[in-house]
């Protein structure tokens, strides 16, 4: 059985207890397969498995985004969608850019990657595969990861606040239904 080992970044902090949410925030959920980033104050929220959340934040303009992408590579095969990392990470960054950010000022933090389900090959540890997609797109970018949570059996529920760049973590817990 392969298992994706869970891994924190070097600078992440334990999981925010306590996030200050104004009054003035909008909040988006984000769904399987996009992305979302505004220059207003946002909460954006999504829930991840084996699926990446990339967040980027820009702390000189106080802007921020997101993607939430579910299997790593584009086949070619129809049309591009930020279903696929490949194409989720460099259209969050074209984003962030088209807000006035310089590729330079931004940092990433990254989350979820889980392997959920048991499975005998790596070829099929979809988790795994599409954290070193962002790990290896982000670096290929100069993008610094500087916290993030990713691998392990356990889904998670993230908080991004776009205008700290502020992350609140959940771990979700399995459950067994009983008959």
């Amino acid at each position: 059985m392969t298992k994706t080992t869970e891994r924190k970044y070097k600078a992440a902090p334990a999981a925010i207890k306590h996030m200050e949410i104004n009054e003035k925030d909008h909040e988006h959920f984000l769904y399987p397969g996009t992305l979302f980033a505004h220059m207003e104050p946002y909460v954006i929220t999504t829930i991840l498995g084996s699926c990446i959340a990339v967040c980027l934040w820009d702390p000189i303009l106080k802007y921020g985004g997101m993607n939430h992408y579910l299997l790593p590579l584009w086949n070619g095969d129809g049309l591009p969608s930020p279903k696929y990392g490949s194409i989720a990470i460099p259209k969050l960054i074209e984003k962030m850019l088209s807000f006035g950010s310089n590729k330079r000022s931004l940092k990433a933090k990254v989350f979820g990657g889980a392997s959920l389900i048991k499975q005998t090959s790596g070829l099929l540890n979809v988790g795994e595969r599409n954290i070193t997609l962002a790990e290896d797109l982000l670096a290929e970018e100069g993008i610094p990861v500087i916290s993030g949570d990713v691998g392990g059996d356990q889904g998670r529920k993230i908080f991004l606040q776009t205008n700290t760049g502020m992350v609140k973590l959940k771990k979700i817990q399995k459950t067994i239904g009983v008959t």
